[in-house]
């Protein structure tokens, strides 16, 4: 128990002092193409091998299941064609906006010869580029720690995860989903770390070797440190986008359905986290509101997230000056980041939290509903009830899946009758 404690301990400290490192977009290395990593010899190997530290599948499984392979191929479906016209754009396919996301978009100084842009979100994409440490990382005597020297992207650190993931599935200082693009056609951008990493099928396996050299926990820690960075990514946003030089400010930092929904849908009620009168517009506060359960679950006198997230909304709803209440809120989640790497949150504190919140009728929002499934649907498996609440659970997701027909009373009757 002692050992596990240390392990904890010791991994959580680990994120503190990790300083994020340039995006593979932006880090100046070249991308050599994903046909550099495909050679059978390297990670191009139809079955995963046992021998090695790595699977050596790592091409197969993500050529044909992950849905980063397909990114580029999307550009070139009539919907994005369809969006790419409204912009005013040519196509999509040859267009940095939809490129930056959708490919490994580095300028053509960085392009190596055989790197293709219709290979999408590649290798070199997440991993940075393979210039310096494509022969570095297949030296058996080369540390992790020296390949991410030669420009290795330490995906296995979860600040630089998220930080990578939310550049895309969320937004990021130079490259957002605005309004301007959703209104084209665009979908709306939802994102959790852990159940977005589970979703796609895994090119690597936790096993001992990996333990030994790279960063790794449970998946309620990963999930609790990526709604950190998310957080920080939504103030950052906030801070970057939200003045426009028209008359409105960019409204894709809103909740969408604080204005899209049938004017007979009566569904408005008060809320806590945005007490604004009725026909307010929200700041979009998905990568804010799993902060409340975590603050209230752990170890102290809670923080007053849940004040200063209030703050923020109802500072942006009147046009005053948010930078108080980002400052704030900043502030409060360093405070929050430490306290779980001091001491990781109570699962099951964390549950009834959440729990509590729902039953409460607290996630009347899609996108806070949205995140409440999520978290509950891994921290359900973090304290071994999987089992006896599957049905619930499929209930609940069931609940969020079409965002048009969401119904926020229903939502918090599903959490009231639960049993567990």
């Amino acid at each position: 128990m002692i050992k596990l404690v240390i392990t904890i301990v010791v991994a959580l400290w680990s994120q503190t002092i990790f300083a994020l490192p340039d995006l593979p977009h932006y880090a100046g290395e070249s991308h050599l193409g994903v046909s550099s990593c495909a050679s059978s010899t390297c990670h191009g190997s139809i079955q995963p091998r046992e021998a090695t530290k790595v699977l050596q599948n790592e091409y197969v499984v993500w050529s044909r299941m992950d849905s980063h392979s397909k990114a580029y191929k999307t550009l070139l479906s009539e919907e994005s064609q369809w969006i790419a016209k409204n912009l005013g754009l040519p196509n999509a396919h040859e267009a940095s906006i939809c490129l930056d996301c959708h490919a490994d978009n580095v300028g053509a100084d960085l392009q190596g010869a055989r790197f293709q842009i219709s290979d999408g979100v590649g290798c070199e994409a997440c991993h940075g580029g393979g210039e310096k440490y494509i022969k570095s990382h297949t030296d058996p005597n080369a540390s992790h720690a020296n390949n991410i020297a030669n420009g290795l992207y330490p995906t296995d650190q979860v600040k630089s995860r998220a930080a990578l993931c939310l550049s895309c599935h969320v937004g990021h200082e130079d490259k957002i989903a605005s309004h301007k693009i959703m209104g084209a056609g665009h979908p709306r951008l939802g994102f959790e770390l852990d159940t977005f990493t589970i979703l796609q099928p895994a090119h690597y396996r936790i096993d001992e070797d990996y333990k030994k050299a790279k960063w790794n926990s449970n998946s309620a820690t990963v999930w609790a440190l990526g709604q950190v960075e998310a957080a920080k990514q939504t103030l950052r946003l906030i801070e970057h986008h939200l003045k426009n030089d028209g008359l409105f400010p960019e409204l894709s930092l809103f909740d969408c359905h604080s204005c899209h929904h049938p004017m007979s849908d009566l569904k408005w009620q008060p809320s806590e986290r945005a007490n604004l009168p009725p026909g307010s517009v929200r700041l979009n506060d998905a990568g804010l509101v799993m902060l409340i359960p975590l603050d209230e679950s752990s170890t102290g006198t809670p923080i007053g997230i849940e004040n200063s997230i209030n703050a923020l909304q109802l500072a942006a709803h009147k046009d005053q000056d948010i930078e108080p209440a980002i400052e704030r809120l900043k502030s409060q989640i360093d405070r929050l980041e430490r306290r779980i790497q001091g001491s990781e949150p109570s699962h099951e504190r964390l549950l009834d939290a959440v729990f509590s919140m729902a039953s409460n009728g607290e996630f009347r929002d899609y996108v806070a509903a949205e995140q409440a499934v999520m978290a509950v649907a891994l921290l359900v498996d973090s304290v071994e009830s999987r089992q006896i609440s599957s049905t619930w659970l499929d209930r609940v997701y069931e609940s969020v899946a079409d965002e048009d027909t969401f119904d926020p009373y229903s939502f918090a009757e599903e959490f009231s009758s639960a049993k567990f």
